[in-house]
């Protein structure tokens, strides 16, 4: 039953994100705009479009909210990864959702603490170098590319 409920959730959350979704749904309000005349704008006229409304938007909550505790549980299984597999990273920050928010805020601090210690002239030294370490290791692939696409070229030749 979870895992039907899950893959329908999906399913529903993901077709609901469309431009046809959209479209549907605006073609649904312009004809319930256009037969309000017919109706006389009465009372069971406007109770169709309020109760079709509640209906859906009571469903979407729950399955929005599946998708996205599904979505962060996911990101943060990635993130322990990461952080598992890099030796620069503290093993202590895997499972960092499970704390409380005094000790979350403690480590926001912290951060807040180290970002002010670097100066920013050299925050943007730091990230220049990684620019031009980036764009050099870049360019080395495309040198390397491009060698051994005339090579190919060359030998095809012959």
């Amino acid at each position: 039953m979870k895992d039907l409920f899950h893959k329908l959730a999906n399913k529903i959350s993901t077709w609901t994100g469309t431009a046809q979704a959209f479209l549907l749904a605006l073609t649904i309000v312009i004809i319930w705009g256009i037969t309000g005349p017919s109706f006389h704008y009465s009372s069971t006229w406007q109770l169709v479009i309020n109760t079709g409304t509640t209906i859906i938007t009571f469903l979407m909550v729950f399955l929005i909210q599946n998708t996205q505790n599904r979505d962060g549980k996911a990101i943060q299984l990635k993130l322990d990864e990461l952080i598992r597999t890099s030796t620069a990273a503290r093993d202590s920050f895997m499972d960092v959702e499970d704390l409380t928010d005094e000790e979350l805020a403690e480590i926001d601090s912290e951060f807040k603490r180290l970002r002010a210690d670097l100066s920013p002239a050299a925050s943007i030294t730091k990230l220049h170098d990684k620019i031009a370490a980036e764009h050099k290791r870049r360019l080395s692939l495309r040198g390397r590319t491009s060698h051994a696409i005339g090579n190919f070229l060359k030998n095809s030749k012959d």
